[in-house]
């Protein structure tokens, strides 16, 4: 999930269309003295914000849901040109950003109501403070929802947002901060910082920000977790993943194949938790690379602002000569390629999808993230050696296991080393559950009372 190169350049941050390469428009980085005061105003707001009761937060959220849900086609538009999204999936994401505005509104007082601890002095209980500012940097391959999904919990526990996003995303970074506005938050609850990467450590300087959460690389969570820990400030970090797809032979091939191609090819591959090694038995092994190879060839690939296209571009040249050199180094060493694999001609940062088999499970590649339409598939003869694969990687985000079984499919996913596993199901975050990962898929959690309670004061009060 790394953040494109060369869109942030002295002082000037372009939003670039990724399927005509054409520049949309250009932004001044703010200043160091321009981003000081956006964290004074912050800082003063969060004093009266704190104060505010769940059920005047719950109204505010409330109307910003609905405005996303009022201009989700204007949203998904912006999306679509700024990054390359699909406009079908944009219009969804917007959908799924109000829903967990709704979420946290309705569910986030129950969430911090204080506990009763039996057992200590005459009376205890723990309660849930909020603590300031949050930093929340973002990565474009999920514009708005990476964004809201932090800034819904975060805001309803009294805390107010500071948004650094991915530099080639900049508009849907100015609409989010718009959309707050337009629900009437209190000025300065929620603002947008357009600066570089470079500036995220200054802004960790300020003594309102108490927390950062990022979405991104392992790289940029490597930097920005260590820059967080010399100043003693709590951070989550949901970085990338290479989640494995057990195929069992007694599994639904037909619905198998389905959500194999939505997971791998859905927002063009740029999916943290989308299936990237699929481990298959070798019963219905070149059944289903068959299977997959259709499914994915009918994809509809072209202008992400047209209703019927299945996978726009990919987000930057950078990252798609980076999953080329990847696909190139999948050859080198023994793969073989079953579909696609060629940078095709033309404008626009388009990949096609794509099918590797064979690849020596040592493989140096076979451990790493690719992060685009290309599916590496591996032939496997027992559950045993399924797993021994599945768990051979640093990551650990999310997976799948695909079979008839599924208290089989339960014990199976038991086994696997991962912030979470589907069974028969496509690999996704739910408003309901803990999201996050494991080893260099990053720590802490989103979502849920897990993800509210990431970024509050956790104090007992406690009387004799």
């Amino acid at each position: 999930m790394n953040e494109p190169q060369g869109v942030c350049v002295y002082m000037t941050i372009r939003s670039l269309n990724p399927a005509t390469e054409e520049v949309l428009e250009t932004y001044d980085a703010y200043s160091l003295e321009q981003t000081n005061a956006i964290l004074d105003d912050v800082a003063t707001a969060w004093e009266s914000w704190r104060t505010t009761s769940f059920s005047y937060r719950a109204a505010c959220l409330k109307r910003a849901a609905q405005k996303l849900r009022s201009q989700a086609s204007e949203l998904a538009v912006i999306m679509a040109r700024e990054m390359g999204k699909p406009i079908r999936q944009g219009e969804g994401e917007v959908g799924k950003c109000a829903a967990v505005l709704d979420f946290y509104a309705e569910e986030a007082e129950g969430m911090l109501a204080p506990e009763r601890v039996e057992g200590v002095g005459r009376k205890a209980c723990v309660t849930f403070e909020p603590m300031g500012t949050v930093l929340t940097v973002m990565p474009w391959n999920f514009p708005l929802w990476q964004v809201f999904r932090i800034a819904a919990p975060s805001l309803m526990a009294g805390n107010t947002m500071v948004l650094k996003h991915a530099s080639n995303v900049p508009q849907c970074a100015l609409a989010i901060e718009r959309i707050f506005k337009e629900a009437e938050l209190p000025e300065n609850i929620f603002r947008t910082l357009l600066i570089g990467a470079r500036q995220v450590e200054s802004v960790l300087d300020h003594p309102s920000v108490f927390a950062v959460s990022l979405t991104g690389s392992e790289p940029a969570g490597r930097k920005v977790a260590s820059a967080a820990g010399a100043r003693l400030k709590k951070s989550v970090m949901e970085l990338g993943g290479s989640d494995p797809f057990i195929l069992l032979p007694d599994a639904d091939m037909d619905e198998a194949v389905r959500v194999a191609t939505l997971s791998r090819c859905g927002n063009t591959g740029q999916t943290c938790i989308a299936a990237k090694r699929f481990i298959v038995f070798e019963e219905v092994y070149e059944t289903f690379v068959s299977r997959l190879s259709e499914s994915m060839s009918k994809l509809v690939i072209g202008d992400p602002l047209e209703s019927a296209t299945d996978m726009g571009p990919m987000s930057s040249g950078t990252l798609r000569e980076e999953l080329q050199e990847q696909v190139d180094r999948c050859v080198e060493s023994g793969g073989v390629l079953r579909l696609g694999g060629a940078l095709p001609k033309g404008p626009g940062f388009y990949y096609p999808p794509t099918i590797i088999t064979d690849l020596p499970p040592d493989a140096s590649v076979a451990r790493e993230e690719l992060f685009g339409p290309v599916a590496l598939v591996f032939k496997v003869s027992s559950v045993d050696e399924a797993l021994a694969l599945a768990n051979d990687t640093p990551f650990g985000l999310g997976g799948s296991v695909w079979t008839g079984d599924e208290e089989k499919g339960v014990e199976i996913a038991g086994r696997i080393r991962t912030g979470c596993v589907f069974v028969n199901g496509l690999v996704r975050s739910d408003v309901h559950l803990p999201f996050g990962g494991t080893g260099s898929s990053g720590y802490g959690r989103e979502l849920g009372v897990w993800g509210i309670r990431e970024f509050v004061n956790i104090k007992p009060v406690c009387i004799g």
